[in-house]
């Protein structure tokens, strides 16, 4: 079941974060469902800039419609990831998206606000939310690319104006997650005062964290035993989601840690396997593990065991 993603954020603001997963492919959406299930808990489907190019982004479309019909149970919103305004109204037209995010918060405040505020009034116009961001990762993913210099903390004062000024319904927040397998270094790690900070000035709002994968060392470990080269990959502690979800986090965006389970799978299989060519034997094995991985996810983020209550309040 297709929801209002607002909805979802009544629901879980709070009490739990929800999971936001990207999806490119059909062995992907398998085991999110799956895995979802497995954990009772409501989610977001996320197609991103990158995915809805990838092939089409119609093929996506179908795939999310196939797996409703195929899983009546499940409860998720379908979320543009990281859109241009040009992909954003694109996603509103169409009429299939829960809701959209509008990435201009590479631009100066002013000009950040009159983008998301043009994406605002033409979502709304049809019911869809808009989540927009302040600040900047860093990090790279897809086609999101941002150095470490350029990257800055989210500003408590400002978020408050551009969330009354851009009229948007949910706001990224840079606190310390960066884009990507290589987030930290050190004892780098989520700057929860800021986000106390910005929680005071904007009270019950949802807030959303990107870059928040916590790349998993076993991955990492298990990807370079098969012939990868990722060295120094580090990503945010699991446990500090539930840390985030009192001062106001709803939604938590996790992609690179679908990307290792995928490539952990693949590299393993083959080196096992070198026989074997039929691309439907390790994409049985990664629907299996990326089910386990997303159900591990929705309990570290508090959102295993709610999809009953929340299936209820919809």
């Amino acid at each position: 079941m297709i929801v209002n993603t607002k909805k979802l954020f009544e629901v879980a603001y709070g009490k739990f974060a929800i999971g936001a997963y990207n999806i490119n492919n059909l062995e992907q959406a398998m085991g999110l469902f799956r895995g979802n299930l497995d954990s009772k808990a409501p989610f977001i489907i996320q197609i991103s800039k990158g995915a809805r190019s990838y092939t089409d982004k119609s093929m996506l479309e179908a795939i999310i419609r196939a797996s409703d019909a195929l899983f009546p149970d499940a409860v998720f919103a379908v979320h543009l990831d990281h859109g241009d305004e040009e992909a954003a109204m694109d996603s509103i037209a169409s009429g299939f998206y829960s809701s959209v995010m509008i990435d201009a918060s590479h631009e100066p405040l002013q000009k950040n606000i009159e983008i998301t505020r043009r994406v605002v009034d033409a979502a709304h116009a049809k019911g869809i939310v808009v989540e927009a961001e302040l600040g900047r990762l860093g990090g790279v993913e897809e086609h999101i690319k941002v150095e470490e210099k350029h990257a800055n903390l989210t500003d408590p004062d400002e978020a408050e104006e551009f969330v009354e000024k851009s009229g948007c319904d949910s706001l990224a927040v840079a606190i310390g997650t960066s884009h990507g397998a290589y987030k930290f270094t050190g004892e780098q790690g989520l700057r929860l005062d800021v986000l106390a900070e910005i929680q005071k000035r904007l009270p019950g709002f949802p807030l959303v964290m990107h870059g928040s994968s916590s790349v998993p060392q076993e991955e990492v470990q298990r990807i370079n035993a098969a012939g990868g080269e990722l060295k120094g990959a580090k990503g945010v502690d699991e446990d500090d989601f539930k840390k985030a979800v009192p001062l106001g986090v709803t939604k938590v965006n996790i992609d690179t840690d679908g990307r290792l389970v995928w490539t952990r799978v693949h590299r393993e299989f083959f080196r096992d396997q070198p026989s074997k060519f039929d691309l439907r034997d390790p994409g049985k094995v990664f629907m299996a593990e990326y089910a386990k991985f997303i159900a591990h996810k929705n309990e570290k983020l508090g959102s295993a065991g709610w999809l009953d209550d929340v299936r209820a309040q919809m």
